[in-house]
Parts: structure tokens; sequence; C-alpha cells
């Protein structure tokens, strides 16, 4: 391998100096060994809580050292991106449904995902620009960019190369930025100045992210049943139906929850963020539930492609907002739930179903009947008769 000319402190700072050019917030640096939180992970994966995240428990052992995303890495240099925009035309900091009509409802999305363009794809464009500087000062070197999708314990190098310390949401929490933001590590056989670790918690004895928690999926400080999360129901739980028990408690998000930073007083004072792929789409700021199922898979496609919300796909996006639209308990809904009962996807329809149980009333029972006679589906059958039978 080639030597670079600057020491290791030089490249270091650097290298920070480039992650800032390009946009990251926060950089810092870990000494590649095995993260401390890597058998809490198996714990909490002993006990459960990942429910259908089957790629979790499947890579667990490749979470034990980077060297299983890098076999030759000595360094970890992890970086923050803030995605904090306006707020939300939908926010209402407590869980529960909207009050207008149905025709105009609005059904909450998650921060990170209002932008125009997935965070993925931004990060990793910006990832390679700073491996590209790292191979102009160091030729020869080795690096991977990782965005989420490899086994690392992102959060676990970050807190140890100091951007922050584990929130009571498990969240990674900074001081200056507070917890809006994405994580990104390049790996690199180059051995850098490490940081120093952050050691200290700032949350004190504040549990306002705890209390706010809309399904109780909090166990304790630190450790969420992501079975119990609106984020999980509503984009890792893709291929089945919601939990009965569950459903009534997402209120009116449909993709994603940001009840427990919303409550962070962490958050407060966060800074906007400038970056124009992560501007608030009007369609999303917030998301008009009748327009969703309007869409059918090519629109949908159309739609969402590059974006975040693709990855839940259509059915459980729109299972999603007719949970959003039974919870609104509006008795003008009835057309919009009566097109979703006749939708081409049982996730749908028996999300339909469960919503005009809900709601009630003669006509609802007139839907579920004429349903009823013309369903061949089990499952929307099952909840079609579940209340009224």
């Amino acid at each position: 391998m080639s030597s670079t000319s600057l020491t290791a402190a030089e490249l270091t700072a650097a290298l920070k100096q480039r992650a800032t050019e390009l946009g990251f917030d926060l950089c810092g640096v870990a000494e590649a060994a095995r993260p401390e939180g890597f058998d809490w992970l198996r714990r909490w994966l002993d006990r459960g809580f990942a429910g259908e995240m089957s790629y979790i428990p499947r890579r667990e052992s490749a979470y034990e050292h980077p060297r299983d995303v890098l076999a030759s890495v000595r360094s970890v240099v992890m970086l923050a991106m803030n995605y904090r925009t306006e707020e939300s035309g939908a926010s209402l900091g407590n869980g529960d449904a909207q009050s207008e009509s149905p025709a105009t409802q609005a059904g909450r999305v998650s921060r990170y995902a209002w932008g125009k363009r997935d965070y993925h794809d931004v990060l990793r464009e910006r990832l390679k620009q700073l491996a590209d500087f790292l191979h102009e000062q160091h030729p020869g070197c080795r690096t991977r960019g990782v965005v989420d999708t490899a086994p690392l314990l992102e959060r676990d190098f970050a807190r140890q190369a100091g951007l922050g310390w584990f929130g009571k949401n498990t969240m990674l929490i900074n001081k200056r930025i507070g917890s809006w933001f994405f994580l990104a590590g390049l790996l690199t056989d180059v051995e850098l100045v490490a940081d120093a670790p952050h050691n200290t918690s700032h949350c004190g004895t504040c549990t306002r992210c705890l209390e706010a928690c809309p399904t109780d999926a909090f166990v304790e400080p630190c450790v969420l049943d992501a079975r119990k999360c609106i984020s999980y129901l509503t984009i890792e739980l893709r291929d089945q139906p919601i939990p009965t028990e569950l459903r009534p408690l997402m209120g009116d998000w449909i993709f994603g929850c940001d009840v427990c930073q919303d409550v962070c007083p962490w958050n407060r004072k966060a800074p906007i963020s400038d970056e124009p792929a992560f501007e608030p789409r009007e369609r999303l700021n917030p998301a008009k539930v009748d327009w969703l199922l309007q869409l059918d898979d090519a629109a949908f496609d159309a739609e969402f492609l590059g974006t975040p919300m693709q990855r839940t796909g259509r059915a459980a996006l729109l299972r999603n907002a007719v949970i959003a639209i039974g919870n609104c308990g509006d008795q003008a809904s009835l057309p919009a739930l009566s097109q979703a009962l006749n939708d081409v996807e049982p996730l749908v329809r028996g999300a339909a179903a469960w919503a005009l149980n809900r709601l009630g009333g003669s006509a609802a029972i007139v839907l579920l009947q004429e349903r009823q006679a013309i369903e061949t589906n089990a499952g929307v059958h099952e909840e079609i008769t579940a209340e009224w039978s």
C-alpha cells in the first residue's frame, strides 16, 4: 500500500473537514472492534422483540465485529446528516386520529420519509465522495460505505465515535442536533485517530418518550419491543394484518411514527436541514388518505419509486390508510371504505372490513354483508364477520 504524506491525525482532520463540505452534520471515528452492544442485541433477539424482521437474527453473528463487513477494517468513520425539515401539517403530537372529514383526512407520515428521494441513496452518494477523498489522500486503501443495510451496529459505533448517547427511546441523541438525523458509516483499513466515546447520558429523569408511546412499545428505558412499535407495524409488517388490539392505538399514522422524537426536549431546538432531497413533498405533509386509496400498482410505483415509502408496497400502505380512516370514526368515510372493501388486495379488504365494523351502523353492515356474499379469502371473511355475526 502506498503511504500518505499526512499523519494519521492530519488525515483524520482532513476527512472530517471533507465530510462537513459534503453536508454531514457530525463526523467521528471509532476503532474497529467488537461493539459493546452486541451482547445486548443477542438478549434482545432472544426475547423475540425483532418480530418478523428475520434479517436481523439471520445475520446475528455478523454484527459481532465490523470485519464481517470489511475484512481488513481498522477504523469506522461514523457520520450523521440532519433531516429535520418544516413541521408536519398533520402533527397532533399525541397519536390521536384526525377529526377532519375523510375527504380531506390526513394520514401522518414519519418525517424521514417526507423527502423526494430515499435517504439511502442520498447518503450513499455522499459516502462515495468521502471514500474517493480518502483514496486520493491514501492511495490503495480499502473502504466500504454502510447505510442501514449491512450488519453493522451503527448506533453503537456512532456512540463510540462520540456522536451522541442512547436515549430512553433507543434513538441516538446529540446535544446540538437532537435525534433527527440519519447515520452512515465508512469502514476503512486506514488507521485513523479515534474520538472519545460518548459515555454519558443527558436524558436525566425525563421519561416523556416512554409515556407518549401510543402502543406502550417500550418494555423499559432503552428497550423497544418492535412488535408493538407503530413504525414496525406500518413498515416492517408488510404481508399480514396488523394485530387487532393495536389498530386503534395507531391513530392516523400510516407510515412510521415520530411520537417519541416529537416529545423529546432535545429536539426542540434542533436545526432545520437545508438538504433539498429532504424537502417535504406536498402530498406527504400530510398524506391524504382518499388519494392513496385511488392508487393502483402502476400509480403507486410512479408516485413512490425511489422514495422510502416504496418499501411498504401498495397493499401495506393502503392497509395502513384504511386503518387510519377507521380510527377517525366518521360515517362520511363509508364511500372510501366501500372502495377499499372491494380492493384487489385481501390485506386492504380485511382492513376495510375491520374499519367498517369499528364504524358500525346499518350502512356499514350492508356493505359488509354484500362483500361477505362474494368474498373468497378466509382471512377477509373472518374480518367481515368478527363483530356483527
